[in-house]
């Protein structure tokens, strides 16, 4: 029964939603005329004009929304607010007729929910995620909860009461504009004797109305039916045009408007306007009725004319079900329904966290809970932030502060408000204290006076609510610790000279003196943050960046917190925030900024390392290095930034020739002349260098001489900033001519060429200008060359064409790169089986002309599932090839490198394509693995053949499907020596 109650309930609400935009998009949908708020000062009634100011888009064009405060800020009562209601209607449109009103009595002080006074109950919170993506409001649940109501009514005016939402079915509604009608539902007596209660009578009208009786006194009435249950005042009830006319006749003067419209009669709606309409009143009771404010003469002297023009009406009860109401009253009951109760409302999308980047059990709404701070049990956070230092107790409730390290006790609600005057306040209380009372933290305000030895009050009743207790601040930070100051001196502890330093408010007069735009700015502030804390905890947590939320432009708060956090995030964070806001904002800035961050870190410790060599001069004529391309067999991707960066890496990978040659090749040769010469053959580029400027601008990746030029800063032959190019050739002994080339070998091969050429250059300097060097200072000049070059590449090409055999090579996490590499030996056997049945096969095509670094990265910075699984796989893929070769398991390895082959098409799908996948089908069944070479899309592919099978039978096959195509097998050998 519980859940079909839920469901008719959630049905409800989405047929409200759904009318709700109908009301905002639509010209011709039945919408209110007016919605009017009541306010109880000029200061809640322009908070409350901001509020719907900031919610213009969301609400109906055509209503006009008013907010009509108390008269002079007098409080005259609920009845005298909807006398000014429907004054400041007549001076609109003179008729009420064919007008649809809301009104929402919404004036209240909200004494015993302080937090919410300054902005009035009615902009309070509901823990509620509203589907179109904002944080919900009573306000909002209201404005969508009675959007079917126009529809129901032909006109006339609905009142409602500013703390209590109801949640019903409106189509429920049935009322012909006559007299009046209460909205009403059963619910328990044991609810019903804290508020108004209807008795029916026959005719379907209300008999009488008994407000917060007992529960003897209610069952003596004949209210309690045999379930137990009454029919409870919601506070909604519906006026007819006629009583809407009949009630303004009594302020039609402006004798009457002062006559009723004061606080000393203050006329109560509920009591005063409704009791009349009951059948079985009477004025003799209707003057012993108990008022909103004090029995006085004037009081019988307004009673006896509402008598005079209401009781001719009547109040209809209109009984819905399923229906709920849902009243917000004291701190206690919030903290309840966040802590726990919001879970009977979970059918309507209620959660105790809203908009919230909060981990645990806390409860949130627009708040920020760090995850290294320590909290207590059942609290809840409202537009706050507590930081990673912070130490709250159980059972707090924090409302529009900042938290850094203190330290908060159990048991209170901290509130931070800012006055008009620029300074804070922040009011602490017990979460049971009730401010009507005159008690803090459960102790005796005069004798807490007397402790302090001074009066806080300016006559008047001593309560917590007039109080002058809370010290103003220039920061919200000093008022925070001004608020624990003051429980620790009600406690018998704290500073009492620092408390009695400078003014102090009560909660009453900072409600009074607070700024609403400051209101509203901070809770839009923290809407702002809620969404940074959450992308960066999205990252911690390893939420793939594709799942996120699309959303639109940093505001300034997000920018200033992006800046901040940028400057103390670390080299993962770092990038990883530019990513992830690249992805969610969906701006290529921001992702061009992740892979800057990454050239630039690694650079910079490249260059730390960096030293121009003053000693080096040549030593050859001439000089010329030949160079091995190379095969990757496990691990690749690994070894790349920024993946090798933070998790270090793992590759196998062995030497070839290619045609029987070792086709990259570097000759340098010394001329007389006193300048540089770049000359590559294969590249069909030229050029010479007689100023070191030039070849001391680098980065340019259109640049033809960016490899000649990185090699001759990383080596130390020319310095990164500064000298004379003359003076340093007269001291190396003459210029010099840089040869390069790659015989034979097609672009986008996938064997290695550039890196290897890259090493193939240092080789050759080191030996042409008698550098002493080893393995391990060429693979670390190599790796300084690739970040000079703004390549982004890994390290694993050049270690594999340098020396011949296989290698296995490792690195450790860390910006500078170490590489471990081990030459492996494996049994004689195995060699020659490797030699028979290695195969490699051009694809007669390219690699395409994309970015595969930057797809493979971006899929790993925002940690995509199989592409950070793939890249951790792929390391022990590596591992495990190295273990299947050395015990001269070659069907082992085979396997192995298929597995590879599949994760590599994890880490970037462009690794295949139809051409490969057609080249690798027509093969099947001679073949026992397979793996692209490099990146893919194109170059080389490599196989493992299956035992007894001929390359010459592979080519042939390949011949067959692909006829004259350039589809073939190639001489390539396994370099073991």
């Amino acid at each position: 029964m519980k859940s079909l109650y839920s469901m008719f309930l959630s049905q409800a609400y989405q047929d409200c939603w759904d009318d709700y935009n109908r009301s905002v998009k639509l010209k011709n949908f039945p919408r209110w005329d007016y919605v009017i708020l009541t306010a109880s000062n000029d200061q809640q009634a322009e908070g409350f004009r901001r509020q719907i100011e900031e919610r213009k888009e969301y609400l109906p064009a055509r209503t006009r929304f008013a907010a009509v405060p108390d008269r002079d800020g007098e409080r005259v009562g609920s009845g005298g607010a909807t006398l000014e209601v429907l004054k400041y209607l007549h001076e609109q449109e003179r008729d009420f007729r064919k007008l649809r009103v809301l009104v929402i009595h919404s004036g209240g002080d909200s004494k015993r929910v302080p937090q919410y006074s300054a902005l009035g109950k009615l902009f309070s919170p509901v823990p509620h995620q509203l589907p179109d993506g904002r944080s919900s409001t009573l306000f909002d649940e209201f404005m969508i909860c009675m959007s079917s109501v126009p529809s129901r009514i032909r006109e006339g005016m609905v009142l409602l009461s500013g703390d209590v939402l109801l949640l019903f079915n409106p189509l429920q509604i049935d009322y012909n504009n006559v007299g009046a009608a209460a909205i009403s539902f059963k619910e328990r007596v044991e609810v019903g004797k804290n508020h108004g209660v209807y008795v029916n009578g026959e005719d379907g009208n209300v008999r009488c109305c008994l407000q917060k009786k007992s529960e003897e006194e209610l069952r003596k009435a004949g209210a309690v039916n045999e379930a137990g249950c009454v029919d409870i005042d919601t506070g909604a009830l519906i006026f007819s045009t006629a009583m809407m006319d009949s009630l303004y006749s009594l302020i039609g003067t402006e004798e009457g408007y002062d006559r009723y419209v004061n606080g000393t009669v203050r006329l109560s709606l509920y009591a005063d306007f409704l009791y009349p309409l009951a059948e079985d009143s009477t004025l003799e009771q209707f003057y012993l009725e108990k008022p909103e404010g004090e029995f006085c003469e004037e009081l019988t002297e307004a009673r006896e004319q509402v008598w005079k023009v209401l009781r001719p009406y009547r109040m209809k009860l209109l009984r819905l079900a399923p229906a709920k109401f849902i009243h917000f009253g004291t701190t206690k009951e919030i903290l309840a329904l966040m802590c726990g109760g919001v879970d009977a409302y979970a059918s309507l999308g209620w959660s105790s966290r809203v908009a919230s980047s909060i981990s645990g059990s806390t409860a949130g709404y627009n708040s920020v809970l760090s995850s290294r701070a320590s909290i207590g049990k059942d609290c809840y956070l409202e537009v706050s932030y507590v930081h990673s230092h912070a130490k709250v107790g159980n059972n707090c409730v924090l409302s529009f502060v900042d938290i850094h390290d203190e330290v908060i006790p159990d048991g209170v609600v901290l509130h931070g408000l800012k006055q008009r005057d620029g300074k804070f306040v922040v009011r602490i209380f017990g979460v049971q204290d009730n401010p009507k009372e005159n008690r803090l933290f459960g102790r005796n305000l005069d004798e807490v006076a007397e402790k302090l030895g001074t009066d806080l009050w300016d006559g008047g009743n001593h309560t917590l609510w007039t109080a002058e207790l809370y010290p103003e601040k220039d920061t919200v930070r000093e008022a925070v610790a001004a608020a624990l100051n003051l429980y620790a001196l009600v406690i018998g502890e704290g500073r009492l000279e620092d408390w009695k330093e400078g003014p102090r408010k009560s909660l009453c007069s900072g409600f009074n003196a607070a700024d609403p735009d400051a209101i509203i700015a901070w809770n839009r502030r923290m809407a702002d943050l809620v969404r940074m804390d959450e992308l960066a905890k999205a990252i911690r947590g390893q939420v793939p960046a594709q799942t996120l939320p699309k959303r639109k432009a940093l505001t300034k708060i997000q920018r200033h917190w992006l800046e901040k956090r940028l400057t103390r995030a670390d080299f993962s964070e770092k990038l990883r925030l530019h990513y992830y806001l690249g992805v969610v904002l969906e701006d290529e800035n921001e992702v061009q900024k992740c892979f800057g961050t990454i050239q630039s870190e690694v650079l910079e410790a490249t260059v730390r390392s960096l030293s121009y060599n003053e000693k080096a001069h040549i030593v050859k004529d001439t000089h010329t290095v030949k160079l091995p391309l190379r095969v990757n067999w496990g691990g690749g991707w690994s070894d790349t930034p920024p993946y090798c960066n933070e998790h270090g890496g793992t590759v196998l990978n062995a030497a070839i020739l290619l045609n029987g040659e070792k086709p990259v090749v570097m000759k340098l040769e010394r001329i007389d002349e006193l300048k540089v010469v770049f000359d590559s053959r294969d590249m069909d580029v030229h050029g010479e260098f007689e100023e070191i400027g030039e070849l001391q601008r680098t980065g340019d990746p259109f640049d033809p001489f960016a490899l000649q030029k990185a090699c001759l800063l990383a080596c130390g032959i020319i310095p990164m900033k500064g000298h004379s190019l003359k003076e340093i050739l007269e001291r190396l002994g003459g210029g010099f001519v840089m040869h390069s080339e790659v015989t034979n070998v097609p672009k986008g091969s996938g064997l290695g060429t550039s890196s290897i050429l890259s090493a193939a250059c240092v080789k050759a300097v080191f030996e042409f200008m008698g550098i002493g060097y080893t393995e391990e200072d060429l693979y670390s000049h190599v790796l300084a060359m690739e970040q000079i070059m703004s390549t982004g590449g890994g390290w694993q090409d050049q270690v594999g064409g340098v020396t011949p055999g296989l290698k296995y090579i490792t690195s450790m996490p860390g910006i500078d790169q170490k590489l471990k590499v081990v030459h492996v030996e494996i049994p004689e056997e195995a060699r020659k089986e490797l030699d028979e049945r290695f195969c490699l096969i051009y694809t007669g095509q390219r690699r395409l002309a994309r970015n595969l670094l930057r797809d493979v990265i971006g899929r790993y910075a925002g940690n995509e599932p199989d592409s950070v699984f793939a890249l951790e796989e792929i390391q022990k893929v590596a591992v495990l090839m190295r273990f299947e070769l050395e015990r001269g398991n070659v069907d082992g390895f085979a396997k192995l490198l298929d597995y590879h082959w599949e994760l590599s098409k994890k880490v970037d799908a462009g690794s295949s394509n139809t051409l490969i996948e057609q080249i690798f089908s027509s093969i099947e069944e001679l073949i026992d693995g397979r793996l692209v070479c490099g990146a893919g899309g194109g170059g080389f592919l490599q196989v493992m053949l299956k035992k007894g099978v001929l390359k010459k039978q592979v080519a042939e096959r390949l011949h067959e499907v692909f006829m004259d195509s350039l589809v073939d097998v190639a001489d390539c050998k396994l370099l073991w020596e």
